[in-house]
C-alpha cells in the first residue's frame, strides 16, 4: 500500500514563497500530480510531472509554481512563488489521473497578511 504524505505548508504574505514535499513510501512510476482544495470549493490540479519531469500547469499558477521529483528518493516537490491570497488551500498529492486510495491528509497553505 502506497502511502503519500505532504509537507511544507504554512502561513506566508501575499508575495511570498513555500516548497511543499509528497514523500512516497513506494516507487510510483506513474505522473504525479499536486492537486488543491479551497474551502468551499471542489479538489482542482495544480500541476503534474511525469516520470521523465515533464511537466504541466494549471493557467492559475503557471509562471509561478514549478513542480519536480527526485525519483530516487520517491519525492515530488512543489515551489511556489508569488504566493497570492487565492492560492489559500489544503495542498495534496497524488498519481495523476488521481487514485482514490493514494489521498493523503495534505497540507494547508495559507496566504494572508
Amino acid at each position: 500500500q502506497v502511502q503519500l504524505v505532504e509537507s511544507g505548508g504554512g502561513l506566508v504574505q501575499p508575495g511570498g514563497s513555500l516548497r511543499l514535499s509528497c514523500s512516497s513510501s513506494k516507487t510510483i512510476l506513474s505522473e504525479l500530480g499536486w492537486y488543491r482544495q479551497a474551502p468551499g470549493k471542489e479538489r482542482e490540479l495544480v500541476a503534474r510531472i511525469t516520470y521523465g519531469g515533464y511537466s504541466n500547469y494549471a493557467d492559475s499558477v503557471k509562471g509561478r509554481f514549478t513542480i519536480s521529483r527526485d525519483n530516487a528518493k520517491n519525492t515530488v516537490y512543489l515551489q511556489m512563488n508569488s504566493l497570492k491570497s487565492e492560492d489559500t488551500a489544503v495542498y495534496y498529492c497524488n498519481r495523476y489521473p488521481s487514485y482514490d486510495p493514494y489521498w493523503g491528509q495534505g497540507t494547508q497553505v495559507t496566504v494572508s497578511s
